[in-house]
């Protein structure tokens, strides 16, 4: 599938070709805090396959297993466009916020749910509203 996408600015943007079958969540306490929500969701994206556009900043966290990972993010409007290996990265996860087509793309498979925020499991029974001051 052909997705594209940029940040909230503009000012990065990309096309990609993806498998979406790779379309998945991490519920890990970095994606928490990086996020400034209760996970992260992503898709990911072959190198080949990733045409970026703009120059994003990078911060680099060393995760729980020791691997050190990039997060790409906007720097002017700071949205966050992936999180890839510090070298030579062969995969880019890209942060489906930024995907025009993200609608599309349901997620497949969650991880680091040892660290899921427990009401995030179940968002069924909370009231829902079309748009915020109903």
């Amino acid at each position: 599938m052909r997705i594209d996408g940029a940040c909230h600015c503009g000012k990065i943007s990309y096309e990609a070709d993806i498998d979406p079958e790779k379309v998945g969540m991490c519920h890990c306490t970095d994606c928490q805090t990086l996020t400034s929500s209760a996970f992260s969701a992503f898709v990911a994206v072959p190198k080949e396959a990733l045409r970026l556009r703009g120059q994003p900043k990078v911060y680099v966290k060393t995760a729980e297993s020791g691997n050190r990972r990039a997060q790409a993010f906007c720097p002017d409007c700071g949205t966050r466009m992936y999180a890839a290996a510090e070298f030579d990265p062969q995969v880019f996860n890209v942060r489906i916020g930024t995907v025009r087509q993200r609608a599309a793309l349901a997620p497949k498979f969650q991880v680091w749910c040892r660290s899921a925020l427990p009401w995030v499991m179940n968002l069924a029974p909370i009231r829902q509203f079309a748009k915020s001051g109903e």
